[in-house]
C-alpha cells in the first residue's frame, strides 16, 4: 500500500499544478527534443539523442511520483485543527531561549517545506519535536551545531 500524503487544499492545489504543466508541456517538448536528435542521424552515436532519451525519462517519473502522491493525498482541514497542542498545519511561535530570539514555523508535510517561508517540515528535527507540545512548553533538539532550545509562546492556524 502506498503512504498517505497529508497535505493543505494549497499544497495539492500546487501539486496538481505541477502535475499538468509537465504533461501539457512538459512531456511534448521532451518528445520533440527526441525527435530532432533523432534526425540529427546514428543514433549509437548521438549523444544529444541519449540526452533527450535520459531527460523524458526523469520527467516520466516524476509524472508518475506526482500522481502517485495526488492519488494517496488527504487534504487537512485547517478549521478542524486544535491548537492547544502543536500538529500539522500549526503555525507555531517559538523563542529560541539561547538566543533570545523568535521565530514563527509554520509546520506543513514533507511535500510543501519551504524553508524561505519558513514552512517546515513535520519530520524535521525541529518539526517533529515541536509535535504535541503546548503554549510555554520547553523543547530541546538536537541539530547538528549542537542542541538548540527552543520555547512555544503560541499555536495558531
Amino acid at each position: 500500500m502506498a503512504d498517505l500524503v497529508y497535505v493543505s487544499a494549497e499544497g495539492l492545489a500546487k501539486m496538481k499544478e505541477e502535475l499538468n504543466l509537465l504533461v501539457a508541456i512538459e512531456r511534448p517538448n521532451a518528445s520533440k527534443a527526441i525527435a530532432e536528435a533523432r534526425e540529427k542521424g546514428d543514433l549509437s552515436e548521438n549523444a544529444e539523442y541519449d540526452a533527450a532519451k535520459e531527460a523524458q525519462g526523469l520527467l516520466e517519473l516524476r509524472i508518475r511520483k506526482l500522481e502517485a502522491d495526488i492519488g494517496n493525498a488527504r487534504v487537512l482541514d485547517a478549521s478542524k485543527i486544535d491548537t492547544s497542542k502543536v500538529s500539522i498545519l500549526s503555525k507555531v511561535k517559538v523563542k529560541n531561549v539561547k538566543m533570545n530570539k523568535e521565530f514563527t514555523y509554520h509546520l506543513v508535510s514533507e511535500k510543501e517545506a519551504d524553508l524561505k517561508q519558513m514552512k517546515i517540515s513535520v519530520k524535521s528535527p525541529i518539526g517533529s519535536a515541536l509535535l504535541g507540545k503546548i503554549r510555554g512548553e520547553k523543547v530541546v533538539i538536537q541539530i547538528p551545531a549542537g542542541n538548540m532550545e527552543l520555547e512555544v509562546l503560541d499555536i495558531t492556524i
